[in-house]
């Protein structure tokens, strides 16, 4: 072992060590310092491992609009760190859940927490250390919610809405005409392996004048220049020709001009070819993207426009013109009203004429009605959707910590159970819980956004579920409760299934002596009638 490696080692220990006499001079027992190190490293693996393979998946969802654009590393680099912000909600609660498991299978697995639990240290004790670090946690996760992921949605709506407007880069083809430049159309007959381009055809349709000017070399080279602005065209050995198409009654005549050229160079302006990144975020009025206060604010403001559109509806549907009541009707008028009567006798009518005019008018006012009611649902529509949508944010800044904290209670108790550390139990059992919890959460937030449930609970209707299955785990583990174990699992179902075939042998004994005694009785029967037959 080389010298600089004994060095780092000795001062990490020494770090290390420092920590640790700092953390007991401050009251932290060896129990509670032992559980903080072993929840922190499984927590930063599994939180960095559940990280990437979420930011690879978003990464192949952006993936056809970051390529082929002459995107630099620092843009794609900066375009993943803010998405891995924005996944946050969704990898942190799940590396709660695993390092949970993992902390306590891996000391029920090592007999740690058996041996805990001999000396007297209840679980409740036990997991108190890792209860304080699930605190910190939802802390963190409310303060991300709030201040850094409005952030990051800001940036990456910013970084797409410039990465969209970015062209892709000039790749000319060979053997067609390749109009992807502005005002050009440009056709190569072939390509060396230097890069040189041979029976060159340049159509300049910027004067949009039609095909009449034209310029073709025998050979040519393009190349970006360094501002990226602009596309550099040397062709060597060519013809340019160009037509005046401008005709009069008096002269129907064409000028055509022919210059020949040994080497020529042509600049083509460009635009929107090179990545200009804008300096601040367009998208703070976006809903995702504005924290707690800016919701608040929002909030009232729709709230008071979405009264005002009601109301006014409410109004004009109640005192609209050609909406209202016969004195046959108003029972404040008529304290004769009948449960039932004949339409006949509400008018009578004096021709034939006046009851079609009647049945007219009426058709044409419903009608105006309904489309004045469609209008109306259109501007309360563009202010209640807005209004959930709010109302469901603000919810969802609480969520994310409500989920963390739950999914502590879940993967704590199930580990101290299942007994299992490593990824492979755990993984899979956690999979199995954030993909539950995934789903009503999604469900519930779409339902909330149709208007279908209230805001409230298609917001907390994950955690209305997930809390009282955190609450059964977290009682059963105090109760030291086996419900995992496989092993008395398999054991329950083969003393089942012996207790009921057992149950069936009994059951067929006993109607096999039946039938023994049925027998027997019929042929007693039987004998004392042939006694009796005998007698007689």
């Amino acid at each position: 072992m080389s010298n600089g490696q004994e060095t780092k080692q000795s001062l990490s220990r020494r770090i290390s060590d420092s920590i640790d006499n700092f953390l007991r001079k401050i009251g932290v027992k060896t129990l509670d310092l032992y559980m903080f190190k072993s929840f922190l490293g499984p927590f930063a693996m599994t939180f960095a491992i559940v990280t990437f393979i979420l930011v690879m998946q978003f990464l192949w969802l952006y993936i056809d609009e970051l390529v082929g654009k002459g995107l630099g590393f620092r843009v794609i680099a900066q375009f993943l760190i803010w998405g891995s912000f924005t996944l946050i909600p969704y990898a942190l609660p799940l590396a709660t859940l695993l390092a949970s498991i993992m902390t306590m299978g891996t000391l029920g697995e090592n007999s740690e927490l058996l041996s805990m639990k001999a000396a007297g240290i209840s679980l409740q004790r036990i997991i108190r250390p890792l209860s304080y670090m699930a605190v910190i946690i939802v802390i963190g996760a409310f303060f991300a919610s709030n201040n850094l992921i409005p952030i990051a949605w800001n940036k990456i709506y910013t970084l797409r809405e410039d990465i969209t407007n970015t062209k892709e880069e000039i790749k000319i083809p060979v053997g067609i005409f390749y109009d992807g430049i502005d005002g050009y159309s440009i056709r190569v007959g072939s390509r060396d392996d230097d890069m040189l381009m041979h029976q060159i055809m340049i159509y300049n349709h910027s004067k949009e004048n039609g095909n009449s000017d034209l310029t073709i070399a025998d050979s040519g080279r393009f190349s970006i220049t360094p501002d990226k602005k602009g596309l550099l065209i040397s062709l060597y050995n060519g013809v340019n020709y160009q037509e005046e198409n401008q005709r009069t009654y008096s002269d129907t005549s064409l000028n055509l001009q022919k210059i020949k050229f040994s080497f020529q160079q042509i600049v083509v302006p460009l635009e929107n070819y090179a990545f200009t990144g804008s300096k601040e975020g367009r998208f703070g009025n976006e809903v995702m993207a504005k924290n707690i206060a800016q919701l608040r604010h929002d909030r009232d403001s729709l709230v008071m426009a979405n009264d005002s559109s009601m109301n006014h509806h409410v109004r004009r549907a109640t005192h609209a013109d050609w909406l209202y009541h016969q004195d046959q009707l108003d029972t404040s008028r008529n304290k004769g009203f009948r449960e039932s009567f004949k339409t006949e006798e509400l008018y009578h009518w004096k021709s034939a004429v006046d009851k079609a005019t009647a049945y007219s008018s009426v058709y044409s006012a419903l009608n105006n009605e309904l489309h004045a009611y469609s209008f109306h649902h259109a501007q309360i529509f563009q202010t209640a959707y807005p209004l959930r949508r709010t109302i469901i944010e603000t919810y969802r800044k609480f969520t994310l910590s409500l989920a963390c904290l739950i999914f502590f209670f879940i993967g704590a108790p199930i580990g101290a159970i299942v007994r299992k550390g490593g990824l492979g139990t755990p993984a899979i059992i956690s999979i199995l819980f954030f993909v539950l919890y995934w789903v009503i959460d999604i469900s519930g937030k779409k339902l909330a956004n149709d208007g279908a449930i209230s805001p409230f609970i298609g917001s907390f209707i994950s955690t209305l579920i997930l809390a009282p299955l955190a609450a059964f785990l977290t009682w059963k583990s105090i109760q030291d409760s086996s419900i995992f174990n496989m092993n008395l699992f398999f054991k329950n179902v083969k003393d089942f299934f012996a207790r009921l075939f057992s149950k069936t042998k009994r059951l067929q004994h006993r109607l096999n002596k039946q039938q023994i005694l049925r027998r027997e009785k019929e042929i007693e029967e039987r004998a004392h009638k042939q006694n009796d037959t005998l007698q007689k």
